[in-house]
Parts: structure tokens; sequence; C-alpha cells
């Protein structure tokens, strides 16, 4: 008999410090019509003692005890981030050792406001394969790679995390996914860069550990790229689209391209900014919380992520 998966539990964690576009505009020059008519955002949290691994942390907690199930349950634990606390250990490996999920093996992917949908994507092929219970997490603190001089990218970007647990199912809930990526136009957003500084090494350093953002190849490449990987798995009868919380004016824009009804598309990039990873993930509990999105109720939804790498993906799945 098949196996396959499905989420039974969603959860998230933001840090308590709410920075809103009033209090930017004292710290550079801008201001929040600037920043929320181009981009929908008025505020975002920005942790002021916390890091990746900790507000993944309360995220596994939350998940394990709204669901009654225990560490020793998991199977594995994935962990979607572009900041993690270090290179190693992961910061999976940080969350399976806090929560004491001692049958669990863990690891972080790494592909920025894509990583939620590709880690989704892995752990249901792990429980296809017979695996029972896993947790999938999607968590970033950007604020440690902003620029805060650099108003262009540092009025963009929140800190934030928001899970899943993805169980056995005797019925088919992953419908469709198409995974995509370009290497070569990666340079188009990059961050974390760090220098060899090898006494062996006589290399000209090319990077920044700074996030540096191309805006306009990343806007092209969202309408272009990005609608035409929704357009291969969007059903007819799909109820709601979760896309990566970047900017209002581009779902505003995929959803002309696609013709499909603007209220179809869920939106939280007002209060949370844009937090990579995480962005999905908080949208979805989110909606949950709110009672449009129900577990259970087979309502159909595709999950759409895009950014560095360059990096996109969808999933059509019903709840």
């Amino acid at each position: 008999m098949n196996q396959y998966a499905k989420i039974t539990c969603t959860s998230r964690y933001v840090p308590e410090n709410a920075v809103s576009n009033d209090h930017l505009s004292t710290m550079m020059d801008t201001s929040d019509e600037w920043i929320s008519s181009r981009t929908g955002i008025r505020s975002r949290n920005i942790t002021t003692n916390e890091n990746t691994s900790d507000l993944c942390i309360k995220v596994a907690e939350k998940l394990l005890e709204k669901s009654g199930r225990k560490a020793e349950d998991l199977d594995f634990i994935l962990v979607a981030t572009m900041t993690p606390d270090y290179g190693t250990p992961s910061v999976a490996c940080l969350v399976q050792g806090s929560i004491s999920a001692t049958h669990a093996f863990a690891f972080d992917v790494s592909a920025a406001c894509t990583g939620f949908v590709y880690a989704l994507s892995v752990g249901e092929k792990l429980i296809r394969t017979g695996h029972k219970l896993g947790m999938i997490i999607g968590g970033e603190t950007l604020s440690k790679v902003l620029d805060w001089n650099d108003r262009s990218t540092a009025v963009l970007f929140g800190d934030g995390a928001a899970g899943v647990l993805i169980e056995a199912s005797d019925e088919e809930h992953f419908l469709k996914e198409k995974l995509q990526s370009d290497g070569k136009r990666g340079k188009s957003l990059t961050s974390g860069y760090v220098e060899n500084k090898s006494p062996f090494y006589s290399g000209v350093s090319e990077g920044s550990a700074y996030l540096q953002m191309t805006g306009r190849d990343i806007y092209d490449f969202s309408l272009n790229d990005v609608t035409r990987n929704i357009q291969e798995i969007v059903e007819d009868d799909v109820d709601y689209l979760l896309l990566h919380q970047a900017n209002k004016r581009i779902i505003e824009k995929i959803s002309k391209k696609l013709k499909v009804p603007r209220e179809k598309f869920l939106t939280n990039m007002e209060h949370n900014g844009n937090t990579s990873g995480a962005s999905i993930p908080l949208l979805l509990d989110e909606s949950i919380e709110k009672g449009v999105l129900q577990l259970g109720s087979k309502q159909k939804i595709v999950l759409t992520g895009y950014g560095g790498g360059l990096t996109w993906g969808s999933i059509l799945l019903t709840l």
C-alpha cells in the first residue's frame, strides 16, 4: 500500500521587537509612504537577542505542544534558512538537540526565499519512502546580514520562523510540484560572502557579507519565470495561492498575468516584511489561525517560493 504525506500542524514565532516604517525613517532617508506604496510593507519584526536557531526552536516547541506529539517520535527535522547561526552545526541540528529529538536526523536546506518549498518537497519524499513524522521549519534572522545604511535593502526584510509537521497518510495530498534554479543569474542576489583569509590564498575577494540585490533583475525574474512556473501547476479549482511575501506589486502583477483573482492570493508582508525562507510558513500558519485555511478541509492551495540562487518553485497540495 502506498504511503503519502500530509501537513498536520503549523506554528510560528516572531521576535517581539516590531519596527515600523516610521521608525526606519529616523534611521535613514525613507518614509512610510515610500516603503508601503512600493512594497506593501508597513512593519517588520527584528530580533534584539535571538539567533536563527532560537526562533526555530520556539517553533519546534510550539509544533510539539499543539500536536501533542513527542520529540522522540520525529524521524527528521529540516530547516530552510539563508541565515544560519554557523556554517556548522546546522540550525536543524541545533533544533534537534534542543528539543531532544533523539531519533531524528537533521539538516538545513539553503535556497533563500524558495527554501521552505524545497524543504517541503524533500520532506514529502522522505515520508513517501517510509518515514512517518517530520518537522519542516523556515527560519531567518535577516537583520544580521543587512547593511542598515542601505535603504534599498534594509527596509524590505524582517526576522521570523514558522513550520509544519508532515505525517504519513493513506490519501494523496501533494498533487504537483515544479522546482527550478538558474545559477547563471545567481549574483543578482547575494549574501554572506566569506572572505578567504588563508595565508596560501592569493585571489581577490569579490563579495560582501551584506545582502546585496539587483532589484530590477529580481523583479523581472519574479514576473516572468515565476509566473510561468505557477502556470504549469495551477488548476482552475485552486482555492488560494501563498506566494513568497516579497512585494505587493509583484503579487498583483502575477495575479493579472495568471488571470487568477487577486483575492485568491493571501498576503501578510504588511506586518512581517520579507522573511525569506520563513515567509510562506508564516503566511500558512496565520491564515489557518484566521480561519481562512483549515487543515483537513481538502482546500487546494499553491505554495510558491522564489529568490536567491536563483531558485524558484511551486507545490500544489490539499490541506
